[in-house]
């Protein structure tokens, strides 16, 4: 690899390939003519691949290898990609530029990249010419699978990240009295704690990122945020089909699809992955390409921030084992010494949207102190508001649903005096439109869903 991380010209999808024996599969991709990148993906006691089931698992297969490659696309940005088996359908080219160009549209700003038009992945009868993102399907087409179903088990994965979002969605389907299994992947003893005090199944798959990767960072390599959901999406399409799921719950809500910025004419959104757009992108694209009955979905996607937090308030199991706090979550770095930093624009937006749901003691003994009552965090706080601030690039809800939140705390006597609430209602409240600060608007579903009945219908019953 040339001394320069940044300079190789093109990137190449090597090769993919499962064992059975041991339920591992390996990613392997390479700039130029370099060294083998190889990430394993460890598949915990992988039953035999039924033989009806061949065909969709190698598709599957397949679009992991493709999506987890953006981890190591982006550490040099090369204009030309290459896959080595063989040039793609345009639907799965079309949906990986898509995942390539949107997810990495926080990478690019930070890193001042323009992106657009630059990521073209090889197709059938491509001919040269500049790069095109084709026309997505509708939601009337999304729903039209070419591939055949495969008679999977009636029964869910729900991806859990030891946060409140997770625990609203299991909660829902016990409700609903629907067969779940909480999923996670990578080694997390909080994630593990929290999907045990479910009660249900679990399934912790194993992910081991090259560590060539952490190499070229070291030496300089572009570095920066990636659409992870997308890339533990496709982790669980293939365990869906290995282990015999015939559905994929996430809890993203529909703040999410809500941009973080706008850039030059492009909308950044560092929940990409998590959003709308994707959501219906790789459902549509499962559907088609994988298997026709296994369901992509997010169960909370109607939701503001604000509504799955007034669903979580009435969880109390959980509360003492929770955390969204993202630096207990990092690859590499110190954790909190408790569940929460209280640094982080994750702990700051969780304690305000959880403050009008909650009564204060109780909210003081998951976060241990009041957050608003220190004057030094205002900076913080007016970037959640964005009241003459920058949304932090985190996953928090909109500016709107904080002003509320405080809004809602600034008429109650227990709050209006501390620190950050008072100077809100003498500063900043009297310029927003009354309006625009009412709780109740934040707290009915709204919005495009791929939720099945009758979960939809419980949903809406809440």
């Amino acid at each position: 690899m040339e001394s320069n991380p940044r300079k190789p010209g093109l990137f190449r999808f090597v090769r993919v390939s499962y064992d059975e024996a041991s339920g591992v599969a390996e990613l392997v991709y390479a700039f130029d003519q370099g060294p083998e990148m190889v990430e394993r993906i460890r598949y915990p006691d992988a039953p035999a691949i039924a033989p009806e089931r061949r065909r969709a698992f190698d598709a599957a297969l397949a679009l992991l290898h493709l999506v987890a490659g953006v981890s190591y696309y982006k550490a040099a940005v090369p204009p030309e990609i290459a896959v080595d088996s063989g040039s793609l359908d345009p639907d799965t080219a079309d949906l990986l530029e898509l995942i390539y160009e949107q997810g990495l549209g926080e990478f690019a700003y930070q890193n001042r990249l323009d992106l657009r038009g630059r990521i073209r992945f090889p197709r059938e009868s491509d001919s040269c010419g500049a790069a095109t993102i084709h026309e997505l399907p509708s939601p009337a087409t999304a729903v039209e699978a070419s591939a055949p179903a495969l008679s999977l088990p009636r029964r869910t994965l729900v991806p859990i990240g030891g946060g409140k979002d997770s625990l609203v969605s299991v909660e829902l389907l016990r409700r609903a009295e629907e067969p779940a299994t909480c999923a996670w992947v990578g080694r997390s003893d909080l994630i593990a704690g929290c999907a045990a005090a479910t009660g249900l199944p679990t399934l912790n798959i194993g992910r081991e990122l090259s560590p060539l990767l952490f190499e070229l960072n070291r030496r300089g390599a572009y570095n920066g945020h990636i659409p992870v959901t997308a890339i533990n999406s496709a982790i669980l399409v293939v365990a869906a089909i290995l282990y015999g799921y015939d559905a994929i719950a996430f809890s993203n809500e529909r703040s999410a699809s809500s941009a973080t910025l706008e850039d030059e004419g492009r909308a950044v959104n560092h929940q990409w992955s998590k959003g709308w757009a994707f959501e219906r992108a790789f459902a549509a694209h499962v559907h088609r390409r994988v298997a026709a009955d296994l369901d992509y979905y997010s169960l909370l996607r109607p939701l503001s921030e604000l509504a799955v937090t007034r669903r979580f308030a009435a969880l109390a199991r959980y509360h003492a084992l929770f955390s969204s706090c993202n630096r207990n979550f990092k690859i590499l770095g110190a954790r909190p010494e408790a569940r929460w930093c209280g640094e982080c624009p994750k702990c700051h937006f969780v304690f305000l949207a959880l403050a009008p749901f909650l009564p204060k003691p109780s909210l003081m003994r998951i976060f241990g102190r009041n957050y608003l009552d220190d004057p030094a965090l205002a900076p913080a706080f007016d970037a959640l508001l964005e009241w003459h601030a920058q949304k932090p690039f985190e996953c928090v809800g909109e500016g709107g649903e904080a002003r509320a939140a405080m809004a809602a705390l600034a008429g109650r006597a227990e709050w209006r005096e501390d620190a950050l609430v008072a100077r809100f209602r003498r500063e900043i409240q009297p310029t927003l439109d009354a309006a625009e600060l009412d709780l109740e608007r934040w707290l009915a579903p709204s919005g495009e869903d791929r939720i099945p009945e009758p979960l939809r219908a419980l949903l809406d019953a809440d």
